[in-house]
């Protein structure tokens, strides 16, 4: 079983940071991809950013220069460190983690989420 659990969500004023953390447990697998998407109230879910095991990373547009993801493969954990956040930056954060073995893992999994809310 795999199991993402996000973290580090919260209330914080424009201009602040937070840094999101997001662990991964369960059995022995191999995460190919790790991403982080969000959802803002009455919106579609949406591309944050994404890393690879290659350490390539692909940041949406909206928060290029602001957000930054990282990962401690020890700790089979990755991070979103979003500065300067804006009101627009508000939704819930989701990880998901694409795993390519075992084979009876594979495929794409999810976190439960974690609220952002940045105030004006």
């Amino acid at each position: 079983q795999v199991q993402l659990v996000e973290s580090g969500g919260g209330l914080v004023q424009a201009g602040g940071s937070l840094r999101l953390s997001c662990a991964a447990s369960g059995s022995v697998f191999n995460i190919a991809t790790w991403g982080w998407y969000r959802q803002a109230p009455g919106k579609e879910r949406e591309f944050v950013a994404s890393l690879t095991s290659g350490a390539l990373t692909n940041i949406a547009d909206s928060v290029k220069g602001r957000f930054t993801m990282s990962s401690d493969n020890a700790k089979n954990t990755v991070y979103l460190q979003m500065n300067s956040l804006k009101p627009e930056d508000t939704a819930v954060y989701y990880c998901n983690a694409e795993v390519d073995r075992p084979k009876w893992y594979e495929g794409v999994h999810w976190g439960q989420g974690t609220q952002v809310t940045v105030s004006s």
